[in-house]
């Protein structure tokens, strides 16, 4: 099972070939997408200059794929993935990680979500984030990026 982050699933709203045609290869039912991708497709959607045609487009997408929710047992795993990257990317001092944000160290919190449902439920993530590379260097789990199978 695939989850695409919001990259992949704006490049289908945007009738990429591509991402179509890996979407095709794996069966549609083999795809999902998260809660946390639901909101920024929307809020992208809300800011366009097309909102009304866009929001529609959206819904419509999301009435065809499964989506994964944050749990108890998510949100424990994003804490730990959040720890890992601060105590791997962050000051080596301990009392200087206390006070490190996570986009100080480059990396968006939607991104460690989306990562912890990933794992939480075993899905090959699916992103061109550069985000994920690097928090696979500290955690693992499953990626891939379709637009480079083009």
């Amino acid at each position: 099972m695939y989850l695409l982050d919001t990259n992949h699933c704006s490049l289908i709203l945007l009738e990429n070939s591509i991402i179509f045609d890996c979407v095709e290869r794996v069966g549609e039912s083999n795809i999902s997408t998260t809660i946390v991708t639901v909101g920024e497709l929307m809020f992208m959607a809300e800011n366009s200059k097309y909102r009304e045609q866009n929001l529609t487009r959206v819904e419509e997408f999301l009435a065809d794929i499964r989506v994964y929710y944050v749990d108890e047992k998510t949100a424990k795993i994003y804490g730990q993935i959040k720890a890992s990257l601060i105590k791997g990317f962050g000051p080596k001092e301990k009392t200087k990680r206390k006070t490190t944000k996570i986009t100080q160290l480059g990396f968006d919190e939607n991104d460690l979500w989306i990562t912890a449902i990933a794992i939480r439920n075993k899905l090959t993530l699916v992103s061109a984030d550069s985000d994920f590379p690097r928090i696979q260097r500290i955690i693992n789990f499953s990626l891939e990026n379709w637009l480079d199978k083009g």
